[in-house]
């Protein structure tokens, strides 16, 4: 077969791994657009470079390698925009300078993303044992991260007493669950969160979506960890995109990640410690 012949095939295999890379691109650099930007320079370079299928790998780490290779040629972490950079992005490539290098990319890898330590290996290119050892520096760190206090939006109540007793594992307080877009708005007018954790799907037929717009345009820009079962609802290519996506059925693992990454690309001067 030619490699015009692969074309066609090669372009729906990348297509159907592609939102998971703008997820993962867009939780490592914080920013949409940023995130955005690496996963389409790494599109061209799946696209043109016939050789990045060679390996035997998956579509999947093939694409994800392929970024990789784009990312750490950039000089990891890169630069903020200057035309749209605002205190908190700056403050987080700050965060970022002082990581350990290569913690985060495995650990949104392996507990956002599910690859294997093997794969997170073939990925960036190290041993698994090195692999293994960044994920334990990398939970650590998170650990240490800004600690704030989180707003839950779930109908469904064991879900939400879940959810609040692994925000509270983490240091940060609860100031509530909301089940309906209106009691999210009324709670956050009482009690503002430095972050939200919101379902998609509410009781009173409303979205978190919703909610969260509606909050933000009252209280300004506040982190958000998506918690959903439908994530191609978010994952559509439109603006705006969270960053942080989590699908249900979730780990604990993913929420506590989800959570520290997200509380460290607050402004400092939005969360209260």
């Amino acid at each position: 077969m030619t490699d015009t012949d692969s074309q066609p095939d090669r372009t729906s295999q990348v297509a159907q791994v592609l939102p998971f890379l703008r997820r993962y691109a867009r939780a490592l650099t914080g920013t949409q657009k940023t995130g955005d930007s690496f996963a389409a320079a790494t599109l061209e370079a799946m696209l043109s470079d016939s050789s990045l299928f060679n390996s035997g790998q998956s579509p999947k780490i093939g694409l994800f390698r392929a970024f990789h290779r784009i990312w750490e040629s950039s000089g990891a972490p890169i630069e903020a925009d200057s035309e749209v950079a605002d205190f908190s992005e700056e403050r987080a490539q700050w965060r970022l300078s002082g990581l350990t290098q290569n913690t985060r990319e495995v650990l949104l890898l392996h507990i956002i993303e599910g690859f294997s330590i093997d794969d997170i290996a073939a990925i960036v290119d190290l041993t698994p044992q090195d692999v293994q050892e960044l994920l334990e520096i990398a939970r650590r760190e998170m650990a240490d991260a800004i600690q704030g206090r989180i707003m839950v939006i779930e109908d469904e109540a064991i879900i939400a007493m879940d959810i609040s007793a692994i925000v509270e594992s983490l240091g940060h307080v609860v100031t509530g669950n909301a089940r309906t877009r209106d009691e999210a708005v009324d709670l956050a007018r009482r009690d503002p969160p430095d972050m939200i954790l919101a379902d998609i799907q509410l009781a009173d037929k409303s979205t978190g979506i919703e909610a969260v717009n509606h909050i933000m345009k009252e209280l300004g820009e506040i982190p958000v960890v998506f918690i959903t079962a439908f994530p191609e609802r978010l994952l559509t290519g439109e603006r705006p995109e969270p960053a942080f996506l989590i699908t249900k059925p979730y780990s604990e693992d993913q929420v506590q990640s989800a959570i520290s990454q997200a509380m460290f690309f607050a402004s400092t001067e939005t969360v209260r410690t």
